[in-house]
């Protein structure tokens, strides 16, 4: 070998972190910067992607502005480096960087080169040269490795100043073989202060103040230790130790120099091992996950290359591996193939001993030659792969820890590693994470097993099947497998085989493929409380998970994130996006959760089962609860029921709710999902208070389908546990949803007896928020004179409990009437009092809705600029808030204001996006109401034709909805339309004539 001399580095890390260009010595940069760049040199030659880059810097809390603080940051290296005159670069490839350098220019990659060097220069029988090679690797070395390089690569850094304590072990070990005992004692004297545990550098100085005929103090070294070594660590030397010791007391002749050269290592022949497992003939798919393991597999041989292929249980990990490993072996790897199954999920996983043993055995090491230790072991195989182009695959490993002792250290091998966790802790390992199959790879799978013939026979139960296991493909073989062994069996019959959720698993099994026995695996190497996590995770019917779910199942007991990341780490929990927090959120695929569900049944009682769905009903009502007193300042125009509230942490509410509509905007699905999981849980107080509360979120995001459901779901409840009061509120809230889709009758139906339970019960705040609803229905059937003295009857009910928001709600109804009858200067200050209401307890909602209905008064009054400015500030309301049925109302009158102002094109423009949002809101009454103003508009431009068009659209749906009141509206205008075209022809026809 002739070593790169040290002058020739631009890159030192081993030390304090030095740049070296042809100009000058380059300032070490900024510590962000600094922190990139090393992450860069440690994968030199290799792309580093974004997301590493940002976890090396920030590790688990990045900020919002993560990417662009590492472009910069890469940006301002790269004029470093064209300032200093610095020969690398700084290249941008997806999905990251890399940093292009020859190798032998940074001094970690030539370290280790050097060392692989000595190492075979043992293995091989020259002592001299691998001990001077050693030394020139040592002098590299200028201190701790990654010096000021920050806390987040203190990991990587302890890797090489634990390689740099090996290569000292192993240089003195050859040079005490050379007889060099008498120049080692102080080099070996200092290394034992500075590492008073390291057992083998110990025994390195007890042999050599031994050799130089120094019996006493070379027992006082091992005393020292064994005192050491109980006091630190409860623990007695090694047995390798404590037989030096006693060979030192006994003198005996095996530790003499009585030859000027050991005899090496011995191997009965280098032979070329070819242990890869036969690939499978119907492997499909994966194609950019087969291209991305290749590409690093076949890339630069600069350091060695491992691939770590993660995946839940079934995934089809190992033949992946196995199918990449033949595509590499023969071009890139034609030294040979080793591979063993670790057995990582067994209860008794292989140890790293007995695999190297058998790695050994087949690259030829017999019998009496093979080491006892772990370490030995290790290094004799490390030595034998230096120089060797050989591929090493590790299937189903459990830990780094199992596998950190069979990764070669040439630069020329390659490893495939596969693991049901992420092995992160595998210093510059590629992590390839494989997912469930889409539906066409599904689907081709399948018709590979059984006959592309009987999947075109069925393709509605193909599609079925795919969907029912979720494209993973140990189910998709097993389902494909049964149904090859049974040709008689449709496609049709297994599905329906599969779906009852209750035997969905004992369905998928065949021969030596069983689904559920896969899951086990993982399963059982858990701990308890992730088993447990697991298993009350499963319980809750959610879209996806936020993190506080799982606190709430343990009632805050232990460290619940921890857990949920195990399950994560283990491929039993995806991770599905974040919250606003940056939390993750998690979903299970669906045979897991039906495997974990079976453990619940199992392992939890029914109690402990509805104490925890309980508590996450009660954090999903405590949150809904606090959002609509965000959106409405109190607990105003709400009933709220006796169920048990779980509430999550203050500091993550504060955040959560920021915007509190958008938030429940974010967990609707999961909302609902919770009223009804409350219904079928027996759980009747907790399922009608927040069926009601989320009546925010279903009127302002019109959410007419969700409303009834949760709502028909929670009156089964309460119904069936006799709950009354639940009953009446439910019923209530049913009559304003029937009379917000214009169902009048429907309404009636509900509110009526809502009103005479609420009268038996004599509940104020039930009775008035039901008068309240009663008037409305009656004010819109056209009966304004019945609407008057119910809406009066409602102002003095929410007066009396205090509900200010439901006060200022009745009160602007009105001055409703009050403009209907004329009386401008009444409504203008009733609306005016219920501003007041609105801005005292700061409820920007409905502050919206009586400046909506103030700017109409205005309009009425003919003060059209005032009711312009007024109604465009309305629209900015409701705009920020997300209120897209408020911003049609703002639209619709605006439109109104514009035409009054002969400004008939913006009018135009303004009345027509007010109809798109009504009906992207499902309001159909509300755009056919917009509609007939906006054939008036039409008309009044001439278009009588288009006009009397859009009247007839808007009739359609008053007949169709029977509205007989806005009926007679839709022909009035009509006639009025008719009327003006008649008289419009008449006066031209005279003006013609005259």
């Amino acid at each position: 070998m002739n070593p790169t001399p040290d002058d020739e580095l631009i890159f030192k890390l081993l030390g304090m972190i030095e740049i070296i260009g042809t100009h000058e010595q380059v300032p070490v940069p900024p510590r962000r910067q600094r922190t990139v760049l090393c992450a860069l040199l440690l994968e030199a030659n290799r792309v580093v992607s974004m997301e590493q880059l940002i976890d090396v810097v920030w590790e688990h809390t990045p900020p919002s502005t993560a990417r662009a603080q590492i472009q910069i940051c890469v940006s301002a290296l790269r004029r470093e480096f064209a300032r200093g005159g610095v020969d690398a670069q700084i290249e941008t490839r997806q999905p990251g960087y890399l940093l292009r350098v020859a190798a032998d220019k940074i001094d970690v990659f030539l370290f280790e080169r050097r060392v692989a060097a000595a190492d075979l220069a043992v293995r091989q029988g020259r002592l001299e040269e691998a001990a001077t090679i050693l030394r020139s690797a040592l002098a590299l070395w200028r201190g701790p490795a990654l010096s000021a390089a920050g806390p987040a690569l203190q990991s990587k850094a302890l890797r090489l100043d634990e390689k740099r304590l090996s290569a000292l072990e192993n240089c003195i070990e050859a040079e005490l073989s050379l007889g060099h005992h008498h120049a080692l004692i102080g080099e070996l004297q200092s290394a034992v202060t500075e590492n008073p545990l390291r057992e083998r550098l110990r025994g390195q100085l007890m042999l050599a103040l031994y050799r130089c005929g120094r019996q006493p103090e070379a027992l006082d070294v091992y005393r020292a230790g064994r005192e050491l070594f109980i006091e630190r660590l409860g623990l007695e030397p090694s047995d390798q130790l404590r037989k030096l010791e006693t060979a030192i007391l006994i003198e005996d002749e095996a530790l003499r120099l009585d030859q000027d050269e050991p005899v090496p290592v011995v191997v009965q022949n280098v032979v070329s091992p070819h242990q890869l497992p036969a690939t499978i003939s119907d492997f499909i798919g994966r194609q950019d996950v087969v291209a991305r393991a290749e590409n690093v597999l076949s890339g630069d041989h600069m350091t060695m290359h491992v691939v770590n292929i993660s995946g839940k249980a079934g995934i089809g990990k190992s033949a992946l591996a196995v199918h990449v490993a033949h595509r590499v072996a023969a071009e890139t790897y034609p030294d040979g193939q080793l591979y063993c199954d670790l057995r990582g999920t067994h209860a008794e996983p292989a140890t790293p001993t007995e695999v190297l043993g058998r790695f050994l055995a087949a690259l030829g090491v017999v019998g009496s030659t093979l080491p006892d230790s772990v370490d030995e072991r290790a290094d004799m195989y490390r030595s034998m792969l230096a120089n060797r182009r050989v591929l090493v695959v590790l299937d189903d490993a459990g830990s780094e820890s199992q596998v950190h002792q069979l990764l070669p250290g040439s630069p020329s091998c390659g490893v495939i590693v596969t693991s049901r966790t992420r092995l992160t802790g595998l210093a510059g390992s590629h992590l390839v994470d494989v997912d469930c199959m889409d539906s066409g790879d599904s689907r081709e799978l399948l018709a590979r097993i059984i006959g592309r013939q009987r999947l075109e026979n069925e393709p509605a139960a193909v599609e079925a099947l795919v969907d029912v296991v979720g494209g993973l493909p140990l189910a998709l073989r097993i389902i494909g497998a049964r149904l090859a062994a049974r040709p008689h069996w449709t496609l049709a019959s297994m599905v329906g085989r599969l779906a009852d959720e209750r035997h969905r698993l004992d369905e998928l099994t065949h021969g030596d493929m069983v689904v559920r026995a896969s899951l086990s695996l993982t399963y059982d190497g858990l701990e308890h409380d992730a088993r447990q996590m697991m298993r009350l995770m499963s319980l809750l019917e959610a879209d996806s998970l936020p993190v506080w779910t799982a606190s709430a199942l343990t009632d805050g007991r232990g460290r619940s994130f921890d857990l949920v990341e195990r399950l994560v780490d283990a491929q039993l929990l995806d991770v599905v996006g974040s919250d606003i927090t940056g939390l993750p959120r998690y979903r299970f695929h669906d045979l897991i959760r039906l495997f974990a569900k079976e453990q619940v049944a199992e392992h939890e009682t029914p109690a402990a089962q509805l104490e925890s769905v309980e508590r996450v009903a009660g954090g999903w009502l405590a949150m809904a609860e606090q959002a609509h007193r965000r959106l409405y300042g109190g607990d105003f125009t709400l009933l709220h029921g006796r169920g048990k509230r779980w509430q999550p942490h203050a500091r993550y509410l504060d955040v959560v709710l920021q915007d509190p509509l958008g938030w429940l905007e974010s967990e609707h699905p999961n909302l609902c999902a919770a009223v009804v999981q409350a219904a079928d849980a027996g759980l009747d107080e907790l399922c009608w208070d927040l069926a009601m509360t989320l009546v925010t979120l279903f009127e302002t995001r019109s959410c007419f389908d969700d409303w009834q459901h949760t709502h028909e779901r929670a009156l089964e409840a309460v119904r069936e546990a006799g709950n009354k009061r639940g009953t009446a509120a439910l019923l209530c809230s049913l009559g304003s949803l029937h009379h917000s889709q214009r169902r009048m009758d429907a309404s009636r139906a509900a509110l009526e007896p809502a009103l005479d339970l609420f009268t038996e019960l004599d509940d104020t705040q039930g009775l008035a928020l039901t008068r309240r609803n009663l008037g409305l229905l009656e004010y819109n059937e056209g009966r304004p004179e019945v609407a008057l003295p119910i809406f009066e009857q409602s102002l003095v009910e929410f007066g009396r409990v205090g509900d200010v928001v439901g006060q200022a709600h009745v009160m602007s109804q009105l001055a409703q009437l009050s403009i209907d009858r004329g009386e401008h200067e009444l409504a203008i200050a009733q609306l005016s009092d219920a501003l007041g209401m609105c801005r005292e307890i700061s409820s920007p909602r409905v502050e919206a809705q009586v400046l909506h209905r103030l700017g109409g008064a205005m309009l009425v009054q003919g003060r059209y600029e005032q009711a312009q400015q007024l109604i465009t500030s309305v629209l900015a309301m409701v705009q920020r808030a997300g209120d897209t049925v408020g911003e049609s109302y703002a639209l619709h009158s605006l439109g109104l204001i514009h035409g009054r102002m002969r400004m008939f094109s913006e009018a135009g423009r303004l009345l027509r996006r007010a109809i798109r949002l009504c009906e992207e809101n499902l309001d159909r009454v509300g755009a056919a109401r917009i509609q007939l103003d906006l054939a008036q508009l039409v008309s009044r431009r001439g278009d009588t034709f288009h006009a009397i068009a859009i009247v007839e659209q808007a009739m359609m749906t008053f007949q169709a909805l029977r509205l007989t009141f806005w009926e007679s509206k839709a022909l009035a205008v009509m006639e009025k339309i008719t009327a003006d075209n008649w008289l419009s022809a008449a006066g031209t026809s005279n003006g013609g004539a005259g």
